[in-house]
């Protein structure tokens, strides 16, 4: 207990755990396995990263965002912290020095797709790591009951397999009876403590408007709640671009954030929403993983995500500090009617996912079924002209393909897609 809080107080600079941190850290660091089941907001990253300092050894963290594992890599090197994530747009070169700086001690964490945990280099490197803690994040997508099933996560069990002294701890925000179950099945969890925090934010309120005109709405609701911390969520880049630009013109203290930004852009769109320069900040989902403000007054979805727990997610960071605040969605009559029709085109039809797949392989020059462990670049639009094919179908049938385990799909901003 005195250690954790050490931990906690030199490298985080907190002087106590938040409710149920103490006990899931306690737990971990005494070599028991773990299920915590924490709210967004709930610090689960500190859950995994306290013991995963305190233990000896490198701390592996499973996680399936690469803008997720970059942020917390970010966040634990700015802290002083050695971590690494090994992602799918880096070369093998880097991917190799990164596993053995891993392998002789020269990190603390190492963030890794489940996807990545399959190939034989990675198998080859983790048999010979002393690890302290092996952490499983967003395991509901482990089981077949989560909404988010990802089908790689299910040979992230090898790894007990290969080291089978070493703890476990699966964290995630959301889990039934049966994702849970599966959970300590599929990791093959001994004897785990689970913990379990409510998932009611009594400081929140969750408003849904219907509205004639949304972008009239997002301006109202900025001016009445001028000064406060708030987030404007969209869906497109375009929408982001035309909210922050509508904020602005009407004087609206407004910056944006989303993936088509270079990095020195978002970080100075960050930098001045932390510091209350602008302190609206208009955003696509990738702006809130592993960001932590507590006063965020209010959250807006000018358009809804495409899940409940999406929504209920990105909503969630309205009000961490646990002092009131504000969620607010606007509906226009046709939204629900879009909503439907853009989850659809997310789940092409089987016959349209092996075209994709042909096509992809004729581009490639290889046979299908072949390049197994190989890393190749695509030009995506070339691909797509080539084919002709619509990239509204083309990008989720490789989406598709690459949950099903066929392939890692890179589309990494700052490099070229690569397969």
């Amino acid at each position: 207990m005195e250690k954790s809080r050490e931990i906690l107080q030199k490298i985080w600079g907190y002087d106590q755990f938040r409710p149920l941190q103490e006990d899931i850290v306690d737990a971990a660091i005494y070599g028991k396995d773990v299920l915590a089941l924490l709210p967004t907001g709930g610090g689960k990253s500190i859950c995994f990263q306290v013991p995963g300092l305190a233990r000896e050894g490198i701390c592996i963290v499973v996680s399936p965002l690469i803008a997720l594992m970059e942020d917390q890599v970010r966040q634990l090197v700015k802290r002083g912290v050695r971590a690494k994530a090994l992602t799918s747009g880096m070369s093998h070169r880097e991917m190799d020095i990164t596993l053995d700086n891993a392998r002789f001690g020269g990190l603390d964490f190492l963030y890794v797709s489940p996807e990545r945990i399959q190939t034989r280099l990675f198998l080859e490197r983790v048999k010979n790591m002393e690890i302290g803690l092996l952490v499983v994040d967003e395991a509901h997508c482990i089981s077949e009951w989560g909404h988010d099933f990802r089908p790689p996560y299910r040979s992230i069990a090898v790894l007990r397999e290969l080291h089978p002294q070493v703890p476990v701890m699966a964290v995630t925000a959301t889990a039934t009876a049966e994702v849970k179950q599966d959970i300590i099945e599929n990791l093959q969890l001994q004897n785990p403590a689970v913990f379990e925090a409510t998932f009611e934010r009594p400081n929140l309120t969750y408003e849904v408007f219907p509205v004639s005109n949304k972008t009239e709405a997002i301006v109202s609701l900025c001016n009445r709640l001028k000064g406060h911390v708030g987030i404007v969520y969209c869906q497109t880049r375009r929408s982001v671009k035309e909210i922050m630009q509508l904020l602005q013109a009407k004087k609206i203290k407004a910056n944006m954030y989303h993936g088509g930004m270079d990095a020195d852009q978002r970080s100075a769109s960050l930098q001045a929403w932390l510091s209350e320069e602008t302190p609206v900040m208009v955003a696509t989902n990738a702006f809130g993983m592993g960001i932590d403000k507590p006063n965020v007054r209010f959250v807006a979805h000018y358009e809804l995500p495409n899940n409940p727990e999406a929504y209920f997610q990105e909503a969630g960071r309205a009000g961490r500090d646990g002092q009131f605040s504000r969620t607010f969605a606007f509906v226009e009559s046709n939204d629900l009617n879009e909503l439907e029709a853009k989850v659809l085109a997310q789940f092409p039809e089987i016959e349209t996912v092996k075209l994709v797949y042909r096509a992809l392989c004729n581009y490639l020059k290889i046979a299908i079924g072949s390049g197994d462990s190989e890393t190749y670049a695509v030009d995506f639009n070339e691909f797509t002209k080539r084919f002709n094919l619509s990239p509204a179908v083309a990008y989720p049938a490789l989406k598709l393909l690459e949950m099903n385990g066929d392939l890692v799909f890179s589309e990494d901003a700052f490099h070229s897609s690569r397969v």
